[in-house]
């Protein structure tokens, strides 16, 4: 029943009904149909969007006297081909006002769908289409003509590459799927529409390569989706904390991305994409921790240069996490590590220093971090400069104030920037969670307490799954067949197979003659071509 709330005289709320039906919730809006009487139609959409400035309902006369409406929210739709439309209907020849002919003869737009109810009607209109009713008909034709306003396609700003392409997601859910169709021309590429959230009608596009991806993953993707029942999705955000496997782990399960060239790669590995309108980050799963220290980067540099990287990155987490944990737990519990003169040296830096290593630790790391946010915050024009300069005057003025030492000022900035090689934001923000305890076990039980940090952390990470997936994949459980893309990365033609530890349909990526060919004479060698022999006189 639609139903429209209002104070009776003592003040109370009571339910009054208007046509029969209720429109508290839209998916209850199916059972209401396009009433045949145009007038009724207009009260009904009059009362449904009260208060609405921005809805609008057009009234018009098709030639021989057939009144119509078309309906639209102003600012969501191309009004050139809106008036086109209504064009087209006034001067209409033989008097039609049938929908299935209007359709077929006059209408000049592309785009067009039929509904017999308001749900289906409200939630197109509501996403940018215009809706057409005619006296007379008991359907409604819904007219693809948005014409929003949107941004431009850019550099994506947080994945930022010196070799490959420039363009980024935006918010627009047709301008990303159309990226992504354009990198994958190939109709094995599928793209299933849904809707989420009771007020905000989010769309969303969960892609796939039909011939690849697992049938399960896909069908485990929509299941966890099909579950959530909340009023809005304003990001992409929102669906990564309903559907991820563990949801108190600090490490990401799900990669979220703005690279077109990104998704077209994961979907071409068996991965699942989701896709959500209004945001230019998408989801891709399942997501392991080996995916957190990957660059697309990697691909499109030559193999050698893109292997030493890959391998610093490895080494540069390890200090990112381990490196305060270790200076706190050496200058308090295992100063016998420390050579001689390198001791003396830290020992007079300290000398003076009213607080423990951990204290000072803590201090720096936070400060750090205070710094890095304040810079991510302020305007660009002002928020890198002042992250440099507060960094710089901050730690000389700590350390010429005697509340922090040198070495120490040296440890944090290292770690700093050893995070900052880290390609996956999820990531990284994982690994600068994780140096806190870390620390401060290392404080309290030395050496022995980082271990048993670390160890703890690995058998989390080692009872996580991402939508079945062993985190740890493919190192645990072991997959000799995919270690050769794990620390290195290969070359092209020598990676014939898909990775071993994601289930997938097809698992050849590439075909034998080139590889061999390759392989046989250690590259192409262009022995094939012969020259003319040159004349020598002028």
């Amino acid at each position: 029943m639609l139903r429209k709330r209002k104070e009776n005289k003592s003040g109370k709320q009571q339910t009054d009904t208007l046509h029969h039906f209720d429109y508290q919730f839209i998916d209850e809006l199916k059972s209401v149909p396009i009433f045949v009487t145009l007038e009724e139609n207009k009260d009904y959409l009059k009362h449904l969007f009260a208060d609405c400035s921005d809805f609008v309902i057009r009234e018009f006369t098709i030639e021989g006297g057939i009144s119509a409406i078309i309906v639209f929210v102003d600012g969501m739709v191309n009004t050139q081909f809106a008036n086109e439309a209504m064009k087209s209907l006034m001067i209409l020849e033989g008097h039609e006002q049938l929908i299935d002919a209007i359709v077929e003869a006059t209408l000049p737009i592309s785009q067009t769908q039929k509904t017999d109810n308001y749900s289906d009607m409200l939630i197109s209109i509501l996403s940018g289409d215009a809706g057409l009713i005619v006296e007379g008909n008991n359907q409604a034709l819904l007219m693809g003509i948005r014409g929003m306003e949107k941004r431009s396609i850019n550099e994506p700003e947080t994945e930022s590459v010196i070799r490959g392409p420039r363009e980024g997601f935006v918010e627009n859910i047709r301008t990303n799927t159309s990226m992504i169709r354009r990198k994958l021309k190939t109709p094995h590429l599928k793209m299933k529409p849904m809707t989420i959230g009771r007020e905000s009608n989010t769309s969303i596009v969960i892609t796939y390569m039909d011939d690849i991806a697992d049938p399960e993953i896909v069908k485990e993707v929509l299941r966890r989706l099909e579950k959530i029942d909340i009023d809005a999705v304003l990001e992409s955000g929102y669906i990564e904390e309903f559907i991820q496997d563990s949801a108190y782990s600090p490490f990401p399960q799900l990669q979220y991305t703005e690279r077109p060239d990104t998704v077209a790669a994961a979907l071409l590995q068996g991965k699942v994409g989701i896709i959500v309108d209004g945001t230019p980050f998408v989801l891709i799963v399942p997501f392991v921790f080996t995916d957190i220290l990957q660059s697309n980067e990697d691909y499109y540099e030559r193999f050698q240069i893109s292997s030493l990287i890959r391998i610093l990155r490895y080494m540069f987490m390890v200090l990112s996490l381990l490196t305060p944990g270790l200076y706190v737990a050496i200058t308090t519990f295992h100063q016998d590590l420390i050579p001689t003169s390198l001791l003396l040296s830290i020992a007079a830096a300290r000398e003076a220093i009213p607080f423990p290593a951990v204290v000072e630790a803590l201090i720096m790391e936070i400060t750090f971090e205070g710094l890095r946010e304040a810079g991510i915050r302020l305007p660009k024009t002002i928020g890198s400069a002042v992250s440099i300069l507060g960094a710089l005057v901050v730690g000389q003025a700590a350390v010429q104030a005697g509340i922090v030492s040198a070495p120490m000022v040296i440890v944090v900035s290292l770690t700093g920037i050893a995070s900052f090689t880290i390609p996956r934001f999820n990531g990284a923000i994982a690994i600068r969670m994780l140096r806190f305890p870390i620390i401060i076990a290392a404080s309290i039980f030395g050496m022995y307490g980082i271990l048993i940090t670390v160890l703890i952390i690995i058998g989390h990470m080692a009872n996580l799954r991402s939508f079945g997936i062993p985190y740890l994949s493919p190192l645990g459980p072991l997959s000799v067949g995919d270690l050769m893309d794990t620390a290195v990365r290969p070359p092209l033609w020598l990676n014939k197979h898909r990775s071993y530890f994601m289930p997938v349909q097809d698992s050849i990526r590439l075909g034998d003659e080139l590889p061999a060919e390759i392989k046989e004479q250690g590259g192409q060698k262009g022995e094939t071509i012969h020259h003319e022999k040159e004349d020598d006189t002028l």
